[in-house]
């Protein structure tokens, strides 16, 4: 199936368009892909039991891999309190 490029711009200026085509769309910013949007078109029931099928097989992965995702949720709050910490700025010395 092909994917459509569209800037984000447009992609908002014509969701409605976008959301009645069965063509997905492959969104940008300065060029660089940032996410896709794949119109379902009514098929939420077969959408559900894949997203279903998906989580179980990613839970197989992490648990091989001996992955624990609360050690990983709790690295992630802890990146993200940081992060939004405001910066200090060192006062001048006259």
């Amino acid at each position: 199936m092909e994917t459509t490029k569209v800037g984000i711009r447009e992609f908002r200026a014509d969701l409605a368009e976008y959301i009645a085509s069965s063509t997905p769309v492959a969104v940008t910013r300065h060029g660089q892909t940032v996410g896709y949007f794949i119109p379902t078109q009514g098929q939420v029931d077969a959408d559900l039991a894949a997203l279903k099928k998906a989580s179980k097989t990613l839970d197989r992965l992490l648990e091989a891999h001996g992955v624990d995702v609360d050690e990983v949720v709790a690295e992630f709050k802890v990146a993200r309190k940081k992060a939004a910490q405001p910066k200090k700025t060192k006062a001048k010395v006259a």
